[in-house]
């Protein structure tokens, strides 16, 4: 089972929910943190982290001997990776999404592809919990690429949950890219419900079972209720707005230790979950 659990902002409340239902699974489960612009799973956790792998793209080089300015290379690249200065070439290493295609469509095979690192994988494991996370270089840009390094250290036949980045954007989707369902964490205001509405239709796109949990509960739920109600999406869970869940998550401690009466409310959202999954 793989489990994506995503939000259309930030600051909603998808990390607590990540790892939270992770720590009530009872049985040994991989949570993927992969926001790799920004991970913090693994501080919640004491045990240090150890890099598993270095990320790396291709990157062209380009032998000024052997270029003739065609500017094909320049033409081809839709991201600006490589641009004309007077009549030779230049890279700008950070803007190349590594497709190769400079490479292929050059008529003097002036240009080859050296390796350019981009982040790193690292995993600590806490009890039945095996945390990996990708962590991108300062100034690189290829999350996707990270993400994708991130999935591919993932046990096929483990429980796997995934502590999507927030938002709707390229890293999101390819996070949530061959999940069993989706947990959409939203917040009872007018951006949570502006942003759930971006999440829902990106699901809806690409067609996995989701459902909601409001987070910082309270009276001000109407809006997202009628939403969820019209729409047909299943509200799984409320965590109320509750001022001793953000001291215990101020100090780094799960919902579930500082506070075990909520512990049953995971342990049924894990029971929603599953059956939407197999249902």
């Amino acid at each position: 089972m793989k489990v994506a659990v995503a939000s259309g902002k930030g600051g909603t409340g998808k990390t607590t929910v990540a790892l939270n239902l992770a720590s009530v699974m009872g049985k040994k489960v991989q949570l993927l943190d992969c926001d790799v612009e920004e991970p913090d799973d693994h501080l919640f956790f004491k045990e240090r982290l150890e890099t598993t792998q270095d990320v790396t793209v291709k990157i062209p080089k380009v032998n000024l001997l052997r270029c003739n300015g065609c500017e094909e290379c320049s033409d081809f690249c839709q991201f600006g990776a490589i641009t004309m200065v007077g009549e030779k070439p230049l890279v700008f290493p950070e803007m190349c999404h590594g497709c190769g295609g400079c490479t292929l469509i050059c008529p003097k095979s002036a240009i080859t592809e050296i390796e350019q690192h981009i982040a790193v994988v690292e995993s600590l494991v806490h009890g039945n919990i095996h945390l990996i996370h990708g962590r991108l270089d300062i100034g690189s840009t290829l999350a996707p690429e990270v993400i994708r390094a991130v999935k591919s250290e993932a046990d096929k036949n483990a429980t796997i949950i995934l502590d999507a980045p927030p938002g709707t954007s390229c890293p999101v989707v390819t996070t949530l890219e061959g999940t069993d369902f989706v947990v959409l964490v939203t917040e009872p205001t007018p951006f949570g419900l502006h942003d759930l509405t971006l999440a829902v239709n990106m699901v809806h796109a690409l067609e996995i079972p989701f459902g909601v949990v409001i987070n910082r509960s309270g009276d001000h739920d109407d809006g997202i209720l009628e939403f969820c109600g019209k729409n047909g999406i299943p509200v799984l869970l409320r965590i109320p707005d509750d001022r001793r869940i953000a001291e215990s998550y101020s100090r780094g401690e799960l919902i579930i230790d500082a506070l075990p009466e909520y512990r049953n409310h995971f342990s049924a959202l894990l029971q929603k979950i599953t059956d939407g999954v197999w249902q």
